[in-house]
């Protein structure tokens, strides 16, 4: 048994890092895992070692993602929690961006954050419980140069999970937002041998969502800031 209070995982935007990271630890505690990605392929080792079903999705379309969550309620049930960590970027000068760019990756990045939202809520409140878990960034509450879009996306985010945790708390639904800032260690992105422990661990991420699906409802995290120690910004 978990005391994790959730059954079933969906994970949307799932890739090697902070997913792969939550996919193996929810898996540990239990859960039935379900991974929703543009390219499936790319999912298949992290699905053969967690037992995860892997599900081909559009995070930006209304039907894509209606199927993914039909898909899911076939196979293993209806999610119980719905984790969101699909982004996309549009980087350079404002006034060399091209719009259908950066309509791309605000529509990934915060329309698909709503329909997954949509989904899960619809689900949920009819059993009255459940966990809505959106990843932010450092440009969820500030802009950087050169990356308006990307900050455009993640604002929204936010303002989605603020609104839909007033709506959804007190129907028994944990929604919480997490601004992951700062850099994400990687294969391609390890950290600098004279500054450990200087990128955030997917692992350290993962390990801070669990914890907060663990909080009791009378104490719940509504939105969670994550940096390693040495962040200067």
């Amino acid at each position: 048994m978990t005391d994790i209070p959730y059954r079933t995982a969906l994970i949307i935007g799932a890739g090697p890092g902070i997913s792969a990271s939550l996919a193996r630890m929810l898996a540990a505690s239990g859960l039935k895992v379900a991974l929703a990605a543009r390219n499936v392929e790319k999912l298949a080792p992290l699905s053969a070692e967690t037992g995860a079903f892997a599900v081909a999705t559009d995070a930006a379309d209304p039907a894509s993602v209606a199927r993914l969550f039909e898909a899911v309620d076939r196979n293993f049930g209806e999610p119980d929690l719905v984790i969101y960590n699909a982004s996309a970027r549009a980087h350079g000068p404002l006034a060399e961006l091209d719009p259908e760019a950066v309509r791309t990756a605000i529509g990934i990045t915060a329309f698909g954050g709503f329909l997954a939202t949509q989904q899960a809520a619809r689900r949920m409140v009819r059993h009255g419980k459940g966990a809505i878990f959106l990843t932010g960034a450092s440009a969820s509450v500030k802009g950087f140069p050169l990356s308006a879009a990307f900050a455009m996306g993640k604002f929204a985010l936010r303002g989605l999970a603020q609104s839909a945790a007033r709506e959804l708390g007190p129907k028994g639904i944990h929604v919480a937002h997490f601004v992951i800032d700062g850099g994400v260690r990687s294969v391609r992105r390890p950290d600098p041998a004279e500054r450990p422990d200087s990128t955030l661990s997917p692992d350290g991420i993962a390990q801070t969502y669990l914890d907060v699906l663990r909080q009791p409802r009378n104490a719940w995290s509504l939105e969670v800031e994550l940096r390693p120690w040495v962040e200067t910004f």
